[in-house]
């Protein structure tokens, strides 16, 4: 496993601890081949690329803290994959069938079934997917190019606590 360089106690990413970018790609090229044959999900992704299995564990990866590969070597960007979703108008129960497919390969393929991990994995897939749907009813992105990436982790917060005033 990487390690986190000048840290006394490194914590694996999401990514380091998944077991890094094939655990990715082999997760979501059996994915898709899941969504192709679905009836509910094909429709949605009839016209991605050969390349749109890559791209996404390239983006989940980056994500979860590996390196920029989606934006390196997939010239994407958080905007970009926004833009993916503009106009599809998904609904809840396409986003539950979308969930409930990636969950079914990851534990195929054995991924990291731990509890403090899967938590971690859920909840960005609920998250992500709910903005998703969110913004596939929308005709503009409302993410600008130059916004970061996200960055998911083991579900700790940034910067200090601040009580309501």
């Amino acid at each position: 496993m990487e390690t986190i360089p000048n840290t006394p106690n490194p914590i694996p990413t999401l990514y380091q601890w998944a077991g890094g970018k094939e655990v990715f790609e082999k997760l979501t090229s059996l994915f898709y081949q899941k969504v192709n044959a679905d009836e509910l999900l094909s429709p949605v992704f009839e016209h991605m690329s050969s390349e749109h299995a890559k791209h996404v564990a390239f983006f989940i990866a980056q994500v979860f803290g590996g390196p920029a590969l989606y934006t390196e070597q997939a010239k994407g960007s958080h905007s970009r994959m926004v833009a993916h979703h503009i106009g599809k108008n998904l609904d809840e129960k396409q986003r539950k069938r979308w969930i409930h497919l990636l969950i079914e390969t990851a534990d195929e393929i054995g991924l990291a079934d731990d509890a403090e991990f899967r938590s971690a994995f859920v909840a960005y897939l609920e998250w992500g997917s709910r903005i998703a749907v969110i913004n596939s009813h929308t005709t503009t992105n409302p993410v600008g190019e130059s916004e970061p990436m996200p960055a998911w982790g083991w579900g700790e917060t940034k910067g200090p606590y601040q009580a309501e005033k």
